[in-house]
């Protein structure tokens, strides 16, 4: 986990339910005596998930059912990494403020980066989504957070296959990029992914459905997360200069040789993979350039 991440040191479950008391049916007491939630159950994560963004960042935030619900820990990862990646590497050049505009494929109805980076740095942050319902609940997310709904715009993709085409407008120019894609090819892969998940996690067949849950667009789209990511690539490599570093999540390791050779087809100039890391859980951020220094 990011250092600078403030989750990285666990969950105060007592600090977080005298924030958010809405958590506290929530908490039972694990094998070794410790006060948590029962990660299998959708209700404790979105409550968990509402109580760690009330008590960091004062946010009122909550999702339609059967939405992605997203772990907060790892989406304060991206950012933070993101912010690194922007700084060069010097924690005391991080960019902070409205002038620094950020682009948010696929925002979804969780709304989650665009709420962090705006909050955590001051980004302005533009969130793109396809679903006109999600883009919808998003949209209301924003509005319930006066302090920081100046620095966020949801806009509506027209395309279902395209990223960037039809929401960056002419002329428009971000520091940075970022995509969690769909993972999954079909239906069939991502419920097959979500059984596999509950039987790595312990829990019982009769599982109900998966704890973070997730709409069609949110866990499957033609060619899973190698094709979007491959279609990402070609559209970045047609508008080059609007982001200084394009970037996305890549949750398989085997998914990268075959983006680094869509990488080298475009000519971009710099590639980087940055390793993340919470537990047992890995993932990886893929970023790319075409010209850092003719960025303007």
């Amino acid at each position: 986990m990011h250092p600078r991440n403030r989750f990285r040191t666990g969950y105060d479950v007592p600090a977080l339910v005298a924030s958010c008391p809405a958590l506290e049916p929530f908490v039972r007491t694990s094998p070794r005596g410790e006060d948590t939630i029962n990660f299998a159950d959708p209700g404790a994560v979105m409550a968990l998930n509402q109580a760690l963004l009330k008590d960091a960042y004062g946010l009122r935030w909550s999702i339609p059912r059967g939405a992605l619900c997203p772990p907060i820990p790892s989406r304060c990862d991206y950012i933070h990494h993101l912010a690194d990646l922007l700084s060069g590497g010097d924690a005391a050049a991080i960019p902070r403020g409205r002038a620094v505009r950020v682009l948010d494929i696929g925002t979804g109805a969780n709304c989650i980066y665009p709420l962090i980076g705006a909050s955590e740095y001051g980004w302005s942050v533009v969130g793109t989504e396809i679903d006109k319902a999600a883009m919808h609940w998003a949209r209301q997310i924003v509005r319930v957070n006066s302090p920081i709904a100046s620095l966020i715009e949801c806009r509506l993709q027209p395309s279902p296959s395209a990223c960037l085409v039809g929401v960056a407008k002419p002329g428009e120019r971000f520091a940075a990029s970022m995509c969690n894609p769909p993972f999954h090819a079909s239906a069939a892969e991502a419920a097959e992914g979500s059984r596999k998940k509950r039987r790595n996690l312990g829990f019982a067949k009769s599982t109900p459905a998966l704890n973070f849950g997730g709409q069609a667009g949110e866990l499957w789209c033609t060619g899973g997360e190698v094709g979007f990511i491959q279609r990402l690539i070609a559209e970045s490599a047609a508008r080059p200069r609007l982001c200084r570093w394009f970037t996305t999540l890549v949750s398989k390791s085997e998914h990268l040789p075959r983006l680094r050779q869509s990488l080298t087809r475009v000519g971009v100039t710099d590639a980087k993979v940055i390793d993340m890391a919470q537990g047992q859980k890995k993932s990886r951020i893929l970023a790319w350039t075409f010209s850092i220094s003719a960025f303007v």
